[in-house]
Formats: C-alpha cells, structure tokens, sequence
C-alpha cells in the first residue's frame, strides 16, 4: 500500500496526510464504551501502524476519558513525537478531580489551565493543532480565541481551530486570529455543513475543514442491521437517527450505498471516506483496529466518475436523513 498524499490543512501552513485517524474510540468517555470495548495495546499498535502508512495526523480531546486518551497517545507517540501531527481540543470543563463537569468553558483562564493539562498528558511541549471542542455562550468568542492566540505566541500551540460552529461565530474568530481548521461532522448521513453556510465560508476564507465522523458514527459500515446490535455502553444509544423507525429507514439508504460499492469492487465504509475526499475535507475516521485503518487508508485512492457520483448525492441529498445526530441536549451545543 503506498503512502498516502499530503495536502495543506487551511491557509496557514499545516500540512497533514490527506486522512487522520480519530482517536476516540480508544478510550472510555465518562465510564462508557465508545463504538464498544477498546483495547491499549491494540489501539497503540494501530498508531504505528498509521504512521507507517504516512497517517501521522492523530486527533484526540481532553473530553476523552476525560484525559486518558490524550495520555493513551502520549504512550504510542513516545520518542517519535516529531513524526506525528496531534490535533487535541478543549471546552468540555474537566474539574481538578479529573471529572467533567459538562459545562462548556472557554473562558480565558480556563484556556490557559487546559493547554498545560493536555501538554502535561500528552507528553509535549507543543500541540500542533489546537481546537475549541465547543462554542461557551457565556464567553465572547473573540475572548476564547484571543487567549487561544497568545499560546500560539508563546509557542505552546501552533495553528488553532474551532469545533461544530456557525458561518457567523467562524467570521468573528477569524478576524481575532487566522483559525487553520474547523472540525465538524460531516458524511453521506451529515451534511448541514453545507446548508448553513458553514462550507462556504470555509472556502472563502482559507480554512481547512476535517470533517469528524465520515463513517457516520459507524452507519456507514453496513454493519449495522438493527438498534439492539450496539452493547450496553455505546453511546449511539442515545442518538435519534440510531433509534427505532429511524433506524430503519436510514438502513435502506445504506443498502443503495452498499450496491454502488459492489458494483466498484470497494466497502461501503471506502465510498463514505472517498466521497469525504472529494469534497475537499479531511476525514478522520476513527478505528482501534489495523484492519479497518488500512481499509480506512486504501479508500484515498479511490475515484468517482460523475454518474457514480451523481448517483451517490441522489441516495442521499442534504436532508434525506431521519433523526437528529445527537440527543436533544447535544445539538443546542452545535453551530452556535
């Protein structure tokens, strides 16, 4: 399998393979399982297996764990730091005890605390990619992201990004600092991104956009054939379009999917990443497994011609989807 491109993230010097590898799922959020059980040992194993494969682009947040993922990364990456891209956020309030609070926080001093926390985690004096996680209401954005500014000026950080936000809010930011990347998910089952102005705004202002989620947390595989099939623990439990009648209905999207990928030799899970590609994003797919990364990896050379591809936006146009992306509490944290 040959290494995989490169392309420069946004318009301020960031160079990442063309794909990354979500970290996620390698660790617990909270006591509960994301996408299932997940093992150490393997996940490491799957981090140097990325970077032999030129996928050097890790993401994590402090969120996760909270803080043991950023630590599990800090044991893959160690004595090899410079050979990885790590891209961590922050936002979700992780109290002194280690605990989250839930609340949103990007008040400056709170910036400041969770810049060396995740240093200290992660074993680095500098963070490549630094990331509000989400929008706090109760913080003027300019705000967060001056205090976000001054640790690019210290040198802790070296190129900032924001995390499910509006067209609006990216503006406001931007013109405090130049933003490199923002994080949204985006997928064949998630496309507000380009209903609400978000994309374009994007485009016209130089920044890059990694798109979180691109198997649409999992549907996207085929895997899938019933609500009851996730353990106890999955998160996706609690999301609508994974619920019920919903469930169901988004099943046969899925099975068109399936028949294009037949029909080009491929996995559905590689039509979803390779359709990802070619609108210009980022994708991270996150996996805990080889195999899935190397499949993840080898959908970068795939191509559409324009029926495959016309086919495959009919399946599935802007709004088709039934049931939201996250739970009702979830959603009032997005595009603020």
């Amino acid at each position: 399998m040959s290494s995989i491109k490169k392309i420069e993230l946004g318009s301020q010097g960031l160079v990442v393979p063309v794909q990354g590898l979500g970290c996620m799922g390698m660790t617990t959020i909270a006591g509960n399982d994301i996408y299932g059980t997940a093992d150490e040992k393997e996940s490491i194993a799957t981090i140097h297996r990325a970077l032999e494969l030129g996928v050097n682009f890790l993401d994590t947040a402090d969120l996760y764990g909270p803080l043991l993922n950023e630590r599990l990364i800090s044991k893959a990456i160690a004595g090899n730091r410079d050979q990885y891209h790590i891209a961590t956020k922050f936002g979700y309030e992780v109290d002194d005890n280690e605990q989250l609070t839930w609340a949103i926080n990007g008040r400056p001093e709170y910036v400041k605390k969770a810049v060396e926390r995740s240093l200290k985690n992660l074993g680095t004096d500098y963070i490549d990619l630094y990331y509000l996680h989400r929008v706090d209401p109760e913080t003027p954005i300019e705000d967060t992201v001056g205090a976000m500014a001054e640790l690019v000026q210290s040198g802790k950080v070296k190129y900032i990004g924001l995390s499910e936000v509006s067209a609006q809010t990216l503006r406001k930011a931007h013109a405090i600092h130049p933003i490199t990347a923002v994080q949204t998910e985006y997928s064949l089952f998630e496309r507000t991104a380009e209903e609400n102005g978000v994309f374009d705004t994007l485009r016209e202002l130089g920044i890059g956009f990694v798109s979180y989620s691109p198997l649409g947390r999992g549907f996207l595989t085929g895997d899938l054939k019933n609500p009851e099939d996730f353990e106890a623990n999955d998160f996706r439990r609690t999301i609508p379009r994974f619920q019920g009648e919903n469930f169901y209905k988004n099943l046969e999207l899925v099975k068109e999917i399936q028949k294009l990928a037949e029909e080009k030799a491929v996995t559905p899970s590689q039509v979803a990443i390779a359709w990802a590609l070619s609108k210009g994003t980022v994708p991270i797919p996150g996996t805990k497994r080889i195999k899935n990364l190397e499949a993840n990896v080898a959908a970068t050379d795939i191509t559409f011609t324009p029926a495959q591809f016309a086919h495959l936006e009919s399946i599935v146009p802007v709004g088709i989807i039934s049931g939201d992306r996250y739970d009702q509490t979830s959603m009032a944290g997005v595009n603020l």
